[in-house]
């Protein structure tokens, strides 16, 4: 058969008696018209199992395999050359960070008809007019337009289809995806996954990698569950999700599977409030006429897809950046319209928990010495940071000897717990969540869930931000919706989630990807 057929892969670190084992994978199978989904956490194998596929797993890691069949061209011990003329004819990879992808000095229309020039005699005006029909066949609106843009100008979800278009363009009939909709809205997701479907249906095989099982059983025909470089359940999608063999699989399953909004009550104390927020850019409103409140104990969770203002409001709420129009008060006295001078001494009492931790840590220093910094300015004294050091690490469920690491040595996961360890510090009166969740795996995000609901159940005041409705209704007891810059939709997360009123929290609600109940 043509597609992928795969047997006896390993990828070692190293030869010899010093070889360490990283991705075993005793037989993968991959027809025309199925697509195959490849799940598991970060460190999973999942990358490097696609990448074996191409030839570009990277030296000095070593790739042996009984046989690498690639739409009927066997690339096991494949030369350079010859795997040139596979990669983009025969497979084409489809990767996480579209952004980072595309050349951000190249035009939209050479990025897309890059194969073309790879591996057809086409002239330029003929590519151009190509890459133009494979925007159009991917779906991006306005496809001419799009074709001479620049990447940064598109947004998320139209530059993952641009990739997509680009790995097209040859046609190969064999589509390697790797963490394709990571950190996209839900409804952009669900358009991706749709189209990777289609992909599929046009009689394409194609392996999807993905630490969402979540997403892609919705559209998958069989699912590959990997860890530590092994294989170790597999199967169709309904079969694996209805009946997992393995722990591993059913910790996945239990990760992905939301709990639905409960009620509970808040304090009457209100501690931070927005007032008619706006704030332009260039004569265009990011924010426009936003207005929300937050009580002591409560936890107010803004969601909406990209673009939508969300994280431009929280910079306004932090102080970070100044409304054009309305105003924040923080504990009932002027915040926004303050100088930075004046705000300085109630700065503790507001704390920001970011997407990308790793903005929160100077390389060089320790994870400790990092908070004790945060320590010192909340007046702590220096004999103390020791110990309240341990206890705020245990606290976000990290053992104190994280400490004495640095912040390249932590996981992703580990790094976003020593970040709201880090806010904690200063013992705040609000914390600001953007994003916190994006791109973490189900179960390390599940971890993370876990303490913030138990920062929630002591107390600590949360406005969370996310693309993920689902996430903030876990957590949120009342929600905000925006839409391109306003408020669309406010309620508590019972009533969002059992009768929306607008029809773009409707489409929100419908693009999640749901798992049936276990």
């Amino acid at each position: 058969m043509s597609g992928i057929r795969l047997q006896g892969l390993v990828i070692a670190d190293g030869a010899g008696e010093r070889s360490r084992e990283l991705v075993r994978v005793d037989e993968l199978q991959v027809a025309p018209g199925e697509c195959v989904a490849v799940v598991g956490e970060s460190g999973a194998g999942k990358s490097l199992l696609l990448r074996a596929l191409l030839g570009l797993v990277p030296r000095p890691l070593q790739v042996s395999a009984a046989r690498m069949d690639v739409d009927g061209v066997d690339i096991a011990g494949a030369s350079e050359r010859e795997l040139r003329a596979v990669r983009g004819s025969r497979i084409a990879l489809v990767g996480q960070d579209a952004l980072v992808a595309l050349d951000p000095l190249r035009r939209v229309a050479d990025e897309v008809s890059e194969p073309l020039a790879i591996h057809t005699d086409l002239r330029r005006r003929a590519r151009r007019a190509r890459a133009v029909g494979l925007l159009t066949d991917v779906a991006v609106d306005r496809p001419a337009l799009r074709a001479a843009q620049y990447p940064h100008e598109l947004s998320g979800g139209m530059r993952q289809r641009s990739l997509i278009a680009s790995a097209l363009a040859a046609d190969p009939p064999v589509l390697a995806l790797d963490e394709p909709t990571t950190a996209l809205d839900a409804t952009v997701q669900r358009r991706v996954l749709e189209l990777v479907r289609s992909l599929a249906d046009d009689g394409r095989a194609v392996v999807l990698v993905s630490h969402d099982i979540a997403a892609v059983s919705a559209i998958a025909d069989r699912v590959v569950v990997m860890r530590d470089g092994h294989v170790v359940e597999s199967g169709a999608t309904a079969s694996v999700i209805a009946s997992p063999s393995h722990p591993y699989t059913r910790e996945l399953l239990t990760s992905a599977r939301r709990r639905a909004p409960e009620r509970r009550m808040i304090g009457d104390r209100e501690l931070l409030s927005a007032h008619n927020l706006t704030r332009r850019f260039a004569h265009t409103a990011a924010v426009s006429d936003v207005s929300l409140r937050l009580n002591n104990a409560e936890v107010v969770g803004v969601v909406g897809e990209s673009g939508s203002g969300k994280s431009t409001l929280v910079r306004m709420l932090l102080g970070a950046e100044q409304p054009d129009e309305g105003r924040v008060t923080l504990d009932g006295a002027a915040w926004s319209p303050l100088p930075e001078s004046a705000r300085r001494s109630r700065r503790t009492r507001i704390q920001l928990v970011a997407q990308n931790p790793r903005g929160a840590f100077l390389p060089t220093w320790t994870i400790g010495r990092t908070i004790g910094e945060a320590l010192a300015a909340a007046g702590v004294p220096r004999r103390e940071h020791a110990a309240r050091i341990a206890e705020l690490l245990e606290r976000v469920e990290l053992d104190p000897a994280f400490a004495g690491r640095r912040p390249r040595t932590l996981s992703g996961g580990q790094l976003q717990r020593a970040a709201i360890a880090r806010a904690l510090a200063v013992a705040p009166d609000v914390l600001l969540l953007d994003e916190p969740l994006s791109a973490l795996d189900v179960s390390v995000a599940s971890r993370i869930l876990a303490v913030l609901r138990r920062l929630r159940d002591e107390g600590t005041a949360m406005v969370l931000v996310s693309h993920d409705l689902a996430v903030v209704g876990e957590l949120a007891d009342r929600i905000l919706v925006m839409r391109a810059g306003h408020v669309v939709e406010e309620g508590t997360a019972t009533e969002i989630f059992s009768a929306p009123a607008h029809a773009f929290t409707r489409e929100l609600l419908a693009s999640r990807a749901v798992l049936p109940p276990s």
